[in-house]
């Protein structure tokens, strides 16, 4: 069920994109590579946290409505680890809420894209956020 995905640009700053939707992830992978970006990907928070923990992404994409365990509660256990507290995360969602942009932010996350997003808006979304590696 897990996939192992790293691709893009060797050496490039790391993206994760946690998402249960396959088209959402493909989407966002092809839109990544293209802006010169490594690309993970994981289909939901407990595929997500192994991948942080072995791969240590720049930046991370995450899904809210997501089974087993959903975007606010992946983006919370990350941000309790000292070792990602500062990777930035974004959250991802089909709904526009203020209650779900203001839940993000108490959980940690830097800022909230909604779902379906354009390549210019993904890519400007990094570029905002991303480390500095």
């Amino acid at each position: 069920m897990s996939e192992v995905v790293v691709s893009g640009a060797l050496g490039g700053p790391r993206v994760l994109v946690i998402d249960d939707s396959n088209t959402i992830r493909r989407s966002a992978e092809i839109f990544l590579k293209q802006g010169g970006y490594t690309v993970m990907l994981a289909e939901d928070g407990f595929d997500a946290l192994a991948k942080v923990s072995d791969h240590e992404p720049d930046l991370i994409f995450c899904d809210i409505l997501m089974p087993r365990l959903d975007g606010y509660q992946t983006c919370a256990i990350i941000k309790r680890n000292p070792k990602f507290a500062g990777v930035p995360v974004i959250m991802l969602s089909s709904k526009d809420g203020l209650f779900d942009k203001a839940r993000g932010r108490m959980v940690g996350s830097e800022d909230y894209l909604t779902k379906p997003f354009t390549k210019d808006q993904l890519l400007q979304a990094v570029q905002q956020h991303r480390r500095s590696a």
